[in-house]
């Protein structure tokens, strides 16, 4: 068994050998970025892949999220989740936007619908839904919402590569999805995430405004950012998806493994989010009960102390943290989301990956039970 750091996800690294080749036709081309012949084959596999329409590569999920946003001109409040990751509501206050924050699911752990209308003023004018771990957002009901009011829906898909409802990917949903390939992703180009729209037209309007809103060589027509993928990056991404299903097949083995020993396990409950979605398995989350011999923390230092490097995600939550306590959070020093704060303070993500052995997984599980101290 190896001894070093058992992490929440590593980037799987297919052999060195297959992707010298794409290296060199990156330097026989003598094309970086801007478009290149990586990038244009990367963008037409992961529409075949995932059965959307159009897609937009960018350097980072972040910046694809704001890109996102100001494609959709969008402007005053957006109803958005505190159970997430900062950039989340980063990428709205960037845009001069103001989050607003409505409670979470208790099952699904993505925002619940039954709260969003009652959020909803004369400056609302869009719905920022995180499909959260991978779980699909309840998007019948947020469309809803969304046409009864004439609102836009932008989903933070970050974690929904690959993830399908009955009707095909999940990414088709809502206005446009924002999604990750950061190297902690169920699929990566080390750095870089996507856009997935539903036509040309848009998707035109979102590669100018991910090229400093350059039309032509002499129009410039928006503020818009340097937001591109280079070569590198959608070479990597060509080469990852070559083995996407396997890594997506042993990631599903590892969370079965966990799902099977961890079910007798007093005080420890875990969430089965693909019974009726294809899943991807990108995180694993367990819900440390009151019941439990140790508190969340406890063993989450536990497992620390042994080289697990578990994660509490998302702890704190973002209407916690010091720029965002002044939001809709709080009235007279109470919390408005009993749901989001029981949550944070009970979950935590053990490690899963394609990489993830059962040796580690049995050593993880040991700890758990108190059979390792």
């Amino acid at each position: 068994m190896s001894d070093k750091p058992i992490y929440v996800t590593e980037p799987f690294l297919p052999p060195l050998e297959e992707f010298i080749p794409y290296l060199e036709e990156i330097w026989e081309s003598k094309r970086l970025t801007n478009n290149g012949p990586m990038h244009e084959k990367l963008e037409d596999a992961l529409c075949e892949y995932l059965g959307v329409p159009e897609i937009a590569l960018f350097n980072n999920g972040t910046i694809a999220l704001l890109t996102a946003l100001k494609a959709l001109h969008i402007t005053g409040e957006v109803i958005t989740t505190p159970f997430t990751f900062i950039a989340t509501s980063h990428a709205l206050t960037w845009n001069g936007l103001t989050p607003i924050f409505v409670d979470i699911d208790p099952n699904t752990f993505n925002i619940d619908p039954s709260k969003i209308e009652a959020a909803i003023t004369p400056r609302t004018t869009a719905i920022l839904p995180v499909h959260c771990f991978g779980n699909p957002c309840d998007v019948e009901a947020i469309q809803e919402i969304a046409d009864k009011y004439n609102l836009k829906v932008i989903y933070d898909a970050a974690h929904a590569f690959g993830v399908e409802d009955k009707g095909g990917s999940i990414l088709r949903h809502g206005n446009l999805s924002a999604v990750s390939f950061h190297a902690t992703k169920v699929f990566n180009t080390f750095e870089g995430g996507a856009i997935i729209c539903h036509d040309k037209k848009t998707k035109q309007h979102i590669k100018s405004l991910k090229n400093f809103g350059i039309v032509d060589e002499v129009t410039v027509v928006a503020a818009g950012i340097n937001g591109k993928m280079g070569e590198v990056n959608a070479a990597f991404g060509l080469l990852q998806l070559k083995y996407i299903e396997k890594a997506i097949a042993r990631r599903k083995t590892a969370d079965q493994f966990y799902r099977d020993k961890l079910k007798n396990i007093n005080g420890i409950s875990t969430i089965d989010f693909s019974s009726q979605n294809k899943g991807n398995s990108s995180y694993f989350p367990i819900i440390v009960e009151d019941s439990y011999s140790l508190t969340r923390d406890e063993l989450f230092k536990k497992l620390q102390e042994h080289k697990i490097m578990a994660r509490r995600y998302f702890y704190p939550l973002v209407t916690d943290q010091p720029m965002y306590r002044q939001s809709n959070s709080r009235k007279s020093g109470v919390s408005n989301f009993p749901v989001s704060t029981m949550i944070a303070k009970k979950i935590m993500c053990l490690p899963i990956h394609d990489q993830l052995n059962i040796y580690n997984q049995e050593k993880i599980l040991n700890l758990i039970k108190g059979e390792l101290e």
